[in-house]
């Protein structure tokens, strides 16, 4: 079992920037594909980022590429989302998920494993 809790979200005015972080614990993520995903209200989750578990692929949503870094850190059983030129559109809750497998999905349903979530605010 893997427990996972975002942090790092906030308020920000849109060009600016934030890191989330995604910290695991019950036991190590090292073998697992994590993914980003958000939901604003009243949509559906979406994909953002997910990165597999060796850390050299990674897939981004059209909707951030340029814009948002997925990366991980082993040795701090850490995953984050690096948030640059932020939009107002990019206003939802952030969740990480990971999955009992090392391919990379973009897909929810293919994750076993959700954190709490984390706002994410972005003023015009």
């Amino acid at each position: 079992q893997v427990q996972l809790v975002e942090s790092g979200g906030g308020l920000v005015q849109a060009g600016g920037s934030l890191r989330l972080s995604c910290a695991a614990s019950g036991r190590t993520f090292s073998r697992n594909a994590v993914g980003w995903f958000r939901q604003a209200p009243g949509k559906d989750r979406e994909f953002v980022a997910c990165i597999s578990w060796l850390g050299g692929s990674t897939i981004s949503a059209d909707s951030v590429k340029g814009r948002f870094t997925i990366s991980r850190d082993y040795a701090k059983n850490t995953v984050y989302l690096e948030m640059n030129s932020l939009k107002p559109e990019d206003t939802a809750v952030y969740y990480c998920a990971a999955r009992e497998g090392t391919l990379i999905f973009s897909a929810p349903t293919r994750y076993d494993y959700w954190g709490q979530g984390t706002q994410v605010t972005v003023s015009s």
